[in-house]
């Protein structure tokens, strides 16, 4: 009798484990099911080691990037391949933001009930928010040079734009690509802002100083902080406020607010403004940037005007665009059109879940006189004419990378036009002066748009 009590006992031992087990089973099968569908080995999956399912379109429907067992099939025009490069990936999946890396599960089309199966079994077709004329006009306009140039609708968040160079044509893809080819600039690296992060050292003085519009600094050229320690500029601006301080980009005006705002602010203002934060879109994380604050001296100064340990992402720089845009809170964005979506990310991205705003980055008033000094340097420095027909706020950037080479060119902002809510970021890495290069670069893709 006891023997047959054990026996039972040891089988109800046994049910159990079974039991957890197949419970732990039915749990990582529902968690994790999409990763082991998309496991190299499935043969239903990929074709000679390389995805064999699901398409790219942009968001008018033009083909961008189709897998088949034949290999990849991509859109008709060269340039097109080109400038998305970084967005439907290269053949060997070293861009991390490249589809067939990025979003593989949605791609062949796993869902927890019917797996990978479909009745055509190619796949899932994933639709972009992206306008691949617009982003080849981009990648025209950088003309071979490096960087990068990111433009979205600042009230609903959707990306138009992401190029980044250099690149190179993933149908005919080179032996030996250039160095850094494989760095989506707009997502996953990080520059010295230069000039255009001054906006932020404005939102912390307009935030906490009473005579933040009054305040003024006479500018020499030059502000010597002993030891051989200057900040310098590239001309005698004279006795500036902030608006003019801005327009002129006064590295001497806005070295000493850095040290009257201080250093604890400029953490928190740099930190509101989300410049030190990763971004997630659809899965896919910005890099953050990077800052530095001594408590005092010509490294504050520095750090207020862009440079010093300044490193900042392209993407971050362009939603805090939106923000001053948006009255000081910017739509998160994003770059897939959730109406293509299948499984786990189209409940993650769900439409009632789209036009998410950030925290409060600037006050509304603090935004509104930002974007009055912004539509101020266009008009009185960089030259309306520049950008003719567009309503539009910016700001510009040379900013010093040492090591004997030409500074980063940037042109940042966005046009106040109900029409056309965009706001953009553009950088021209060694390119020199930002209003006259960058700038021409933004102007260039804004009239696409537009038009």
């Amino acid at each position: 009798m006891k023997k047959i009590e054990k026996r039972a006992i040891m089988c109800l031992l046994l049910a159990l484990v079974l039991f957890v087990g197949l419970g732990v089973f039915c749990y990582r099968y529902y968690t994790d099911g999409d990763d082991w569908a998309a496991y190299e080995g499935n043969r239903d999956v990929y074709a000679n080691g390389d995805l064999a399912k699901g398409a790219l379109y942009d968001r008018d429907g033009d083909l961008l990037m189709k897998n088949t067992s034949e290999g990849p099939v991509y859109n008709d025009s060269s340039s097109v391949r080109k400038a998305l490069m970084h967005v439907t990936g290269d053949k060997d999946n070293n861009i991390s933001t490249g589809v067939n890396r990025a979003f593989t599960d949605e791609l062949i089309g796993y869902d927890f009930i019917n797996g990978v199966y479909s009745l055509n079994n190619e796949g899932e077709s994933i639709t972009m928010t992206l306008d691949a004329d617009v982003c080849a006009t981009a990648n025209n306009a950088l003309n071979g040079r490096r960087g990068t140039v990111g433009v979205y609708n600042y009230e609903t968040g959707e990306i138009i734009c992401m190029v980044s160079s250099p690149t190179y044509d993933p149908a005919y893809p080179p032996s030996s690509p250039e160095e850094g080819t494989y760095i989506n600039r707009f997502t996953s690296a990080t520059f010295v802002p230069g000039s255009i992060f001054k906006l932020v050292t404005a939102a912390a003085a307009i935030e906490n100083f009473d005579d933040a519009y009054s305040w003024t600094v006479n500018c020499t050229g030059s502000i010597d902080y002993g030891h051989g320690d200057k900040v310098t500029d590239l001309s005698v601006h004279g006795t500036v406020d902030l608006k003019k301080a801005l327009e002129v980009s006064c590295n001497c005006y806005f070295g000493r607010l850095a040290e009257k705002v201080g250093a604890g602010q400029m953490e928190v203002y740099t930190e509101k403004a989300g410049l030190n934060k990763s971004l997630d879109i659809n899965g896919i994380q910005t890099s953050e940037g990077t800052f530095d604050y001594p408590e005092s001296g010509i490294g504050l100064a520095w750090a207020g005007i862009g440079q010093w340990h300044d490193m900042v992402n392209p993407c971050s720089m362009m939603v805090y665009m939106g923000a001053i845009a948006n009255d000081g809170k910017a739509v998160l964005p994003y770059l897939i059109n959730p109406s293509s979506q299948v499984g786990k990310k189209a409940k993650e991205l769900s439409r009632k879940e789209l036009g998410i705003k950030t925290k409060k980055m600037i006050d509304p008033a603090t935004a509104a006189s930002l974007k009055d000094m912004m539509a101020n340097n266009v008009t009185n420095n960089y030259g309306s004419s520049s950008f003719p027909g567009l309503d539009i706020c910016a700001k510009s950037g040379t900013a010093e990378v040492g090591n004997g080479k030409d500074p980063n060119a940037w042109f940042t902002g966005f046009l106040k036009d109900p029409e056309n809510p965009y706001a953009f970021v553009v950088l021209v890495e060694n390119g020199g002066y930002g209003s006259s290069v960058a700038g021409a670069v933004a102007n260039t893709v804004l009239q696409d748009i537009v038009d």
